[in-house]
């Protein structure tokens, strides 16, 4: 795997966390809103490796535990990815140096 392709895939998994959390905050928004009915992200693997993400209508009513919980989870994910991008660049940085040297 190429410092490029991690780079990728953690910029993807941001993007995915990303609207994750605009489907949560649509369901905040609508959640006093008669007939709504809360939107889920549904990620899924693809073959790259990476992750996708998918919103999606369900049956159920806005519960303001679960969209926090999953707010919470969502935010973390972004972090780990965030994190994981930043380390690539770094690494990336490393080898640019060794190979000026």
């Amino acid at each position: 795997m190429s410092i490029s392709s991690i780079a990728g895939t953690a910029l993807l998994g941001m993007r995915a966390q990303t609207t994750r959390i605009s489907a949560i905050a649509s369901n905040v928004a609508n959640s006093s809103t008669p007939g709504y009915n809360r939107l889920n992200t549904s990620l899924t693997s693809v073959a790259s490796g990476s992750v996708e993400a998918i919103d999606g209508p369900t049956d159920s009513d806005v519960d303001s535990a679960t969209e926090l919980t999953d707010l919470i989870e969502a935010e973390q994910s972004y972090k780990a990815n965030a994190m994981f991008f930043e380390t690539g660049a770094d690494i990336w940085e490393m080898l640019m140096s060794i190979k000026r040297d």
